[in-house]
C-alpha cells in the first residue's frame, strides 16, 4: 500500500484542495465507523448471543469475523485502492459495508451475523487504507497535512471508548441490532459526499496483485480461528480439531514460501524479518490478543455477573481510554531519551499485571474497589505499548515499504485480536464446562462463568507477560535521532520496488 506520490516542490505545496477540510471531515466520519465498529458489537454480544441462541464457543466470531476478514486482507486492500483509483475503491467499500452491516443487524441467526461481520471487515480492508491514501494526497502542505492527520489519529485512538458507549445506549434503548443498522445510513450518506468531493488518484505504473498470498495466508488464519473453536466444543483431541488446525499450519508456511518467491509480495518478507521490528510486530499481536480478551470477557462479566445494563458497562470502560492517553503522552516524552526496548517491555508487563489483577474478580465485587484499578492498569500499559510499537516498527523502512510496514501494524492487531479472542474464549469455555461437571447444584452457573473468565484473564496475562520477555531480547536500543546501530535496523541495500 502506498499512501501517494511526496510533494516536495513549492508550486505542489501550494495547490491545495479547495475543498480538502470537507474532504478530511467525510474521511473522519469512515475512520470514526470503521473504528467505532470494532468496539461497538462487544457491549451489544451478551443481548445478540441470547437473541440468536449463539453457544458460548461460538460467540467469539461476532468480533473474529470482522477482525479476520479485516486484518487479512488489508494488505491487498492497499495495493486495490493504488492502482484500482483511492475514491472509488473508498466509495465501493462504503456501500459494501452499508449492505454488510443491513445483513448483520436483520441477521435471523448466527451463521447470517457471522457471515456479514465478515463481510464487514473485507469491505473495510479496502475502505481504509483508501481512505488514509485520500489524506495523503489531498493534503500535502505542512501545516494542513499536520492537522488532518491529527484529526484521523485522534479518531483511531479515541474511537474505541466511544464505540463501547454509543453500543451501550443503542442496546440499553433500541437493539442490539441498530449496533450494527446505524452504519446503513453513515455510510450511504458517506459515500454520496465522498461522489462530490474527491478527485480521483491512483499510483502509476502495473498493478500487480499477490492473489496467492492473500488467499492463503486469509484462509490460513480462518481455519486456525476455526479449529481453535473447535477446540472449544468438541475438544482438543478431535479429528475435526486437529484438521483445521493442520490446515492452518501448511498454509501459513506455504505463505511464507510464497512471498520469499513472489516477484510482487504482498509482504515483502525483509520488513517483518528485521530483529527490531520483528519484535514491534510481535508486540502489537499479543497486546492486541491480551486488549481483545479483556473486552470481551469484562463485558461479560460486568453485564452477566455485575448485572450491570448495557449503557452502564458501555461507560464503565471510559477510564480506559483515560489510561491510554496517559500511557501515550508519557511515552511520547521517555521515549527519544530511554529507546524503545525499555520502554515496551515495560508497557508490556504493566498490561499483563492489570490482566492478572482480573484473576482476582469475585461474583459480589465492587466496581471501583475490583475493577477498575486493573482497567487503568492496563490501559495505561497499552498506550505505552501502542506509541513504541508504532514508532519502532517504522524505523529503518525503506520509503517503498513505508505503506506496507505502516499497515501491517494494524494487520497485526487485527489478526492478533482475532486469534486472541478465539483461543481465550475456547479456554475460557472448556474451563466452564470442566468446572460443571465438577460442581453440581443450584446457582453454580454464575461461578463456572466467573472460573472461565478468570482462567482467560491469566492466560492473557502469561501471553503478554511472555511478550514483554521477547521484546526485551528482540528489540534493539535505538538513539534519539535513530541512527545508531543502523546497520542493523535498516534495510540495506534497497531491493526493487514491490
Amino acid at each position: 500500500m502506498t499512501t501517494g506520490p511526496a510533494v516536495s516542490s513549492d508550486a505542489a505545496e501550494r495547490k491545495v484542495h479547495p475543498r480538502r477540510w470537507a474532504i478530511l471531515a467525510v474521511i473522519a466520519v469512515c475512520q470514526l465507523m470503521l473504528v467505532l465498529d470494532s468496539s461497538i458489537v462487544t457491549i451489544a454480544l451478551p443481548q445478540a448471543q441470547h437473541d440468536l441462541g449463539i453457544s458460548t464457543a461460538d460467540r467469539h466470531w461476532v468480533v473474529t469475523a470482522y477482525a479476520l476478514a479485516f486484518g487479512g486482507l488489508l494488505l491487498l486492500g492497499g495495493r486495490i485502492a493504488d492502482y484500482a483509483g483511492r475514491k472509488r475503491v473508498f466509495v465501493i467499500g462504503l456501500i459494501g459495508f452499508a449492505i454488510a452491516s443491513a445483513l448483520g443487524g436483520l441477521a435471523p441467526n448466527a451463521l447470517v451475523l457471522f457471515g456479514a461481520r465478515g463481510l464487514q471487515g473485507a469491505f473495510a480492508a479496502v475502505m481504509a487504507p483508501a481512505a488514509l491514501s485520500l489524506l495523503a494526497v489531498t493534503f500535502t502542505s505542512g501545516r494542513d497535512r499536520a492537522t488532518a492527520f491529527s484529526v484521523y489519529g485522534g479518531i483511531s485512538g479515541g474511537g474505541a471508548a466511544l464505540g463501547l458507549i454509543l453500543g451501550g445506549v443503542l442496546t440499553e434503548f433500541t437493539s442490539w441490532r441498530w449496533c450494527l443498522l446505524v452504519n446503513v445510513p453513515i455510510a450511504l450518506i458517506t459515500a454520496a459526499f465522498a461522489i462530490r468531493l474527491m478527485r480521483e488518484s491512483r499510483a502509476t505504473g502495473t498493478a500487480h496483485y499477490d492473489i496467492p498470498g492473500a488467499l492463503t495466508v486469509t484462509i490460513g488464519l480462518i481455519s486456525l480461528v476455526w479449529g481453535l473453536s473447535q477446540a472449544g466444543t468438541v475438544g482438543w483431541a478431535a479429528a475435526s480439531t486437529i484438521t483445521f488446525l493442520a490446515i492452518a499450519v501448511v498454509l501459513l508456511v506455504a505463505f511464507i514460501v510464497i512471498e520469499s518467491h513472489v516477484a510482487y509480495p504482498l509482504l515483502p518478507l525483509r520488513i517483518v524479518l528485521n530483529r527490531s521490528r520483528g519484535g514491534a510486530f510481535l508486540a502489537a499481536v499479543l497486546s492486541a490478543a491480551g486488549l481483545y480478551g479483556m473486552f470481551l470477557f469484562l463485558t461479560f462479566y460486568l453485564q452477566g455477573t455485575l448485572k450491570f445494563s448495557a449503557l452502564e458497562a458501555g461507560f464503565a470502560f471510559l477510564p480506559f481510554s483515560v489510561g491510554i492517553v496517559i500511557g501515550a503522552t508519557i511515552t511520547s516524552r521517555v521515549l527519544p531519551k530511554a529507546g524503545p526496548r525499555i520502554i515496551m517491555t515495560i508497557g508490556m508487563f504493566l498490561a499483563a499485571l492489570g490482566l492478572f489483577w482480573f484473576t482476582q474478580i469475585g461474583l459480589d465485587d465492587n466496581y471501583l474497589v475490583h475493577v477498575l484499578p486493573g482497567e487503568i492498569v492496563v490501559s495505561v500499559g497499552m498506550g505505552i505499548v501502542f506509541v513504541t510499537v508504532s514508532s519502532t516498527a517504522l524505523i529503518g523502512v525503506r520509503d517503498n515499504d513505508s505503506g506496507v510496514a505502516s499497515a501491517f501494524i494494524n494487520t497485526s492487531q487485527q489478526v492478533g485480536g482475532a486469534l486472541g479472542t478465539a483461543l481465550l474464549n475456547t479456554i475460557a469455555a472448556t474451563a466452564t464446562v470442566a468446572y460443571l461437571s465438577a460442581h453440581h447444584g443450584t446457582g453454580v452457573q454464575p461461578a463456572a462463568n466467573l472460573h472461565g473468565y478468570q482462567l482467560a484473564f491469566l492466560v492473557a496475562g502469561i501471553m503478554l507477560a511472555v511478550g514483554g520477555m521477547l521484546t526485551a531480547a528482540l528489540v534493539r536500543s535505538i538513539q534519539p535521532d535513530g541512527s545508531s546501530r543502523m546497520s542493523n535496523i535498516s534495510d540495506r541495500p534497497s531491493g526493487s520496488v514491490t
